[in-house]
C-alpha cells in the first residue's frame, strides 16, 4: 500500500513539475523513490538492472518527444523528472545489494 502511494505521488509530482516550477521538487522525487527503493528492495537481478537501464536512457529516450508539437516539451519534462524516482530506487536498491554482498562476504570468513 505504501509503494503504490509512494509511486502515485513520484508521478504526481513529476506532472505537476511539467507545468509550474517548484523549488526542491525534484529532491523531493528523488527521496521518495530513495524511501520506496529502501522499503521495497529487489531482489531478482534482472529486474535491478532493469531500474538501471531506465534510469540512465529514460531521459534520452524522452529527448525525443521534443519533436511532437504542443505537448512533446511537456511529456519530455514528466518523463525526466519520473526518472528522477526512478534513478533513486535504483540507488536505493544498489546501496542494498552492496551491502548484502559485504555483509556475506564477511560472514563466510574473513581476515580474523
Amino acid at each position: 500500500m505504501v509503494q503504490m502511494i509512494l509511486g502515485w505521488l513520484m508521478v504526481a509530482i513529476a506532472v505537476i513539475l511539467a507545468f509550474v516550477d517548484i523549488p526542491f521538487a525534484l529532491l523531493a522525487i528523488l527521496i521518495l523513490g530513495l524511501v520506496g527503493g529502501f522499503m521495497n528492495p529487489l531482489e531478482d537481478v534482472a529486474t535491478r538492472v532493469a531500474y538501471y537501464v531506465l534510469a540512465a536512457a529514460l531521459p534520452a529516450i524522452a529527448n525525443n518527444l521534443d519533436q511532437i508539437p504542443a505537448v512533446g516539451g511537456y511529456l519530455n519534462t514528466i518523463l525526466d523528472n519520473f526518472a528522477v524516482g526512478i534513478a533513486g530506487i535504483a540507488i536505493a536498491n544498489f546501496c542494498l545489494a552492496l551491502l548484502n554482498n559485504l555483509q556475506s562476504s564477511d560472514s563466510n570468513g574473513g581476515d580474523s
